[in-house]
């Protein structure tokens, strides 16, 4: 079994414990009562019971709090993937979306996610999903436009007669209902 790693004399652990009341993460609390456990002389055990880990657990954060003091033992929150479109990517997707397509020349009348992952994959050479030009394009202001959806046998005639029908029952209405407020 290995040497315990000794912490940091440069807190007692008075004071640790007047740091760990000050502070506001739970989290950093817990950590700082097993390591004023420890400084007080209690086992490796018994402060990470104190702590509510175990002592592999307190061994790590002993590390970070002798390299990082009290500071340390708050949660950093992962920084993730890098994002896949830098801001030359994003440039580009603003400018080709602010000029639209030209239809002879792009063979569409609007983009697509899909026609924009084309143009990105050839002006860069990358390839992305339609999650990551959809966010993209929010991040930048844009927003979501799609075409009504229209029936394929939808009739011309009946929908202007249905119009023209709900125009003038519309219009009686709302004479009616100024005559009933005089």
């Amino acid at each position: 079994m290995g040497q315990p790693i000794a912490v940091r004399t440069d807190f007692a652990a008075v004071e640790v414990r007047r740091l760990a009341r000050r502070a506001k993460d739970s989290d950093q609390v817990r950590r700082l009562l097993a390591i004023a456990a420890v400084l007080d002389g209690a086992s490796r055990a018994e402060a990470a019971k104190v702590g509510g880990m175990d002592r592999q657990t307190l061994r790590d954060w002993v590390i970070r709090f002798n390299e990082q003091g009290p500071d340390g033992l708050i949660n950093v929150p992962a920084p993730g993937a890098p994002a896949k479109l830098n801001t030359e990517h994003r440039a580009f997707l603003a400018r080709i979306v602010d000029e639209g397509p030209t239809p002879p020349i792009h063979g569409v009348v609007r983009w697509r996610a899909c026609d924009l992952i084309m143009r990105l994959h050839e002006e860069f050479g990358i390839s992305v999903s339609d999650d990551t030009v959809y966010r993209a394009l929010k991040d930048l202001g844009f927003s979501h436009v799609s075409a009504r959806p229209r029936a394929y046998k939808q009739d011309p005639e009946a929908i202007e007669a249905f119009k023209k029908n709900s125009t003038l029952a519309w219009r009686k209405s709302a004479a009616a209902l100024r005559r009933t407020r005089r």
